[in-house]
């Protein structure tokens, strides 16, 4: 049966199963894949032994576990659960529906309704985190998915939200005239005392992570200029990081990118327009970038671009060389493809292209498990294939350090010790 299909099976036949059972404490699971990626390197004829909602134990030899269901997986790859490092659930392709007309014209019944399937269809293609940045218009929404998803209402990916997201007064859209004060696709604040506040106030609301706009298109003709000063973005870390919450930046611009730097941002989304001397500063900081390389993809073909056909725009031409800087400068690499901008389910397009771009497939992997884990601060609970972490799991069919695309050839994935696809 073709993986689509599988898919849209397996959503069918899971979901009633999901709702009417609860994950079994004393159930144990023999997994025996040919190989075990475990978040940092690979491993041939490993075993993993989960235990109710955790890994037990890895290695070769599992020994005897009572009532223990043993599950071959023959020319296949065990990893750990993907995290999707950029993710807008609230979100679906604007080559269906433009980003303005999402905003302002679908209620707010229709887009956590569409946010709860594709919450489902981010779960069923094998990734059981996402960091979601800002429900985009749609409030503090996204905390409630994800107490729905934590209360066992609906099946999905663990979340981590970031609700409305803060942007400088005037820089944001959607904008209909000067005489109409229309809805934002985030929240407005300036100065240290409104950013203080509106920091604090997504934090009581539900916010996990702080995403901030430090440059955006409202420079003379559109072009994407800094919005907030440097001392405005330290003052939004400062007050996440009392918090113990990091603040992402959306930065496209050399001089966004640099002030957030200098404010001591965890990641900068996006990057278009890094140079080797930004990507050296990044470096010496630690701070990672998540290149949404699907997005820029997908935005321009939906401009028109036919690839593999026509000469690639000058923005794609020039992501592959910012992306190739990066790479050279030694910058941690999140993965995270901004997907809302295109389909959910097919996060595993961001991966593909990070190869495509220039990363090693066995890199790629690292990025969305034990990397992500270990920059959004969950590495104790899930991205490796270690005993105590929570048993999200992946099984793909062949082996996809070796040929990437094999990432999306899904045979079982399992979130929290529940099996959602067989």
């Amino acid at each position: 049966m073709p993986v689509i299909k599988k898919l849209f099976f397996a959503m069918a036949v899971c979901l009633p199963a999901f709702l009417f059972s609860q994950s079994n404490k004393d159930s144990v699971y023999i997994l025996q894949p040919d190989r075990v990626f475990d978040g940092v390197a690979m491993h041939e004829n490993w075993q993993v032994v989960v235990k109710g909602n955790k890994i037990e134990y890895v290695g070769m030899e599992p020994g005897k576990f009572q009532n223990a269901r043993i599950i071959r997986f023959k020319g296949c790859t065990l990893l750990p659960g993907l995290i999707e490092g950029h993710s807008h659930l609230f979100l679906h392709p604007y080559n269906e529906t433009s980003w303005n007309d999402q905003v302002l014209k679908e209620s707010r019944a229709e887009r956590v309704t569409r946010a709860t399937v594709h919450a489902q269809k981010t779960l069923l293609a094998g990734f059981t985190t996402v960091r979601d940045l800002g429900t985009e218009g749609a409030g503090y929404d996204d905390a409630g998915l994800k107490d729905a998803i934590e209360k066992g209402v609906i099946p999905g990916p663990r979340m981590l939200v970031a609700t409305r997201a803060i942007v400088a007064t005037g820089s944001y859209g959607p904008k209909l005239s000067n005489d109409i004060d229309a809805p934002k696709g985030a929240a407005e604040a300036d100065g240290m005392d409104a950013l203080v506040k509106e920091v604090r106030t997504q934090i009581g609301k539900g916010a996990d992570v702080i995403k901030v706009y430090a440059d955006y298109r409202w420079g003379l003709n559109k072009q994407s200029m800094p919005t907030f000063t440097t001392d405005e973005l330290k003052k939004v870390v400062e007050v996440a990081a009392s918090s113990g919450r990091i603040v992402v930046a959306h930065a496209t611009t050399t001089e966004g990118m640099r002030r957030a730097i200098m404010a001591g941002i965890t990641t900068i989304e996006h990057g278009d327009n890094g140079t080797p001397e930004i990507f050296k500063l990044m470096k010496e900081k630690n701070i990672a970038l998540c290149p949404t390389l699907a997005a820029g993809d997908a935005v321009a073909q939906y401009a028109g671009w036919r690839k593999g056909f026509d000469t690639e725009p000058l923005q794609i031409q020039q992501k592959r060389i910012s992306f190739r800087d990066a790479l050279k400068a030694g910058v941690t690499i999140c993965m995270g493809g901004d997907v809302g901008v295109f389909a959910h389910g097919d996060n595993a397009r961001e991966m593909e292209m990070m190869v495509e771009y220039g990363m090693k497939a066995i890199n790629v992997l690292q990025s969305a498990t034990s990397v992500n884990a270990d920059i959004f601060k969950i590495n104790d609970k899930v991205g490796r294939i270690n005993p105590g972490l929570f048993a999200d799991i992946l099984i793909v069919n062949g082996d996809p350090s070796k040929n990437i695309h094999d990432i999306r050839n899904i045979q079982l994935v399992m979130k929290n010790g529940i099996i959602y696809f067989q």
